[in-house]
């Protein structure tokens, strides 16, 4: 099953409504199924030349993107449009594709020497145009996937870079061992791709927890829609409250645990409780929330004892014990994570 951006819930909303196009585009979303495929890792190799005639084979950590077009079919991967070397061409969508991919390969090696989404070079592909006013972006295991929106209530997903990098992120996700997508484990693994989607954004324009937004898909809502992105990660249950959407549900704490057999246990909704406690966490340390918070997740996420149905008190004592490891115990980073989950209900106070 591949990942998606845009929740069934909130299609389900939008399919409901008397909005034509945005109706039919939600039917049409929901109704398309989204192959799962295993991705393939290639290793970017240059020969060097060193003390005048040596040769010796280097790693050089580069983005390898390949852009293709849909045509608004809905098969892929589609028509190749743009290539690592080429110049940029006259279709935005293509450009915002590109664009998003280096940016999020550039974070990962830029912040935990990560080599792309397997840490061996992966290539990024990616594949825009996708169908017909398509509501959604997803990560099927192989490659980003992009929709156009319906023009009624979402705008094109290439223009937003915490989606882009959410959706990679569940490539790394699934490549450190995965988290098993269903119940808690599964809210976890939404969740961790919202933390490295907006820590993607943060490092991109240098801010500070403190200044950063904390919102996934920011700028998706056309104007007419009363909200501001599909998540916030700050105040989980606020990003919108429309009469096309419904009002944002994601609780931020577990007094508000959302049980359901819907959205795989309520994956994109409990996933506010975890999104909260880590930026509770970051606010609290302080400063590039990338380099502290950040790393604790990541290691937690990549270190390779997490097992893949955790919940989410696993998950916590995880995040504990690594930045115990990274910091002391009794360290500020330490206290920071422990009272974050502490103050989401997940840990006892």
């Amino acid at each position: 099953m591949s990942n998606q951006i845009v929740p069934p819930y909130l299609l389900e909303n939008i399919a409901a409504t008397d909005l034509p196009r945005a109706s039919r585009a939600a039917q049409q979303t929901l109704a398309t199924p989204r192959e799962h495929r295993a991705p393939a890792s290639r290793t970017q190799l240059e020969l060097s030349v060193e003390n005048g005639d040596t040769l010796v084979a280097t790693s050089e950590p580069a983005p390898d993107r390949t852009i293709a077009d849909a045509g608004h079919a809905q098969n892929l991967p589609g028509r190749t449009v743009r290539r690592e070397d080429d110049p940029p061409v006259a279709d935005a969508a293509v450009n915002e594709a590109f664009d998003g991919l280096g940016t999020t390969f550039n974070f990962y090696w830029e912040a935990y020497r990560r080599d792309s989404i397997d840490g061996k070079g992966l290539a990024l592909d990616a594949t825009v145009h996708y169908g017909r006013g398509y509501d959604n972006a997803f990560w099927n295991g192989e490659r980003m996937v992009f929709g156009d929106g319906d023009g009624e209530v979402f705008r094109g997903f290439t223009s937003n870079l915490t989606v882009i990098a959410h959706e990679l992120t569940h490539g790394v996700t699934e490549d450190s061992g995965g988290l098993d997508y269903s119940g808690q484990s599964g809210a976890l693994n939404e969740s961790v791709s919202d933390v490295f989607g907006v820590l993607t954004e943060q490092w991109s324009l240098g801010q500070t927890a403190d200044q950063a937004s904390w919102l996934i898909g920011e700028g998706l809502f056309a104007p007419s829609i009363h909200g501001v992105a599909l998540r916030s990660m700050k105040a989980p249950g606020t990003a919108y409250d429309d009469p096309a959407l419904g009002k944002d549900p994601q609780p931020a704490t577990m007094s508000g645990y959302v049980h359901t057999g819907d959205d795989n246990g309520g994956v994109h909704i409990n996933s506010g409780i975890p999104n909260h406690a880590f930026y509770l966490a970051a606010s609290a340390i302080g400063g590039h929330a990338w380099e502290k918070a950040g790393r604790i997740w990541y290691d937690t996420l990549t270190g390779g004892s997490l097992e893949p149905s955790a919940g989410f008190a696993a998950f916590a004592q995880a995040t504990i014990t690594t930045s115990t490891g990274l910091y002391g115990a009794d360290a500020a980073e330490t206290e920071a994570v422990r009272s974050a989950w502490k103050q989401v209900g997940v840990l006892e106070g």
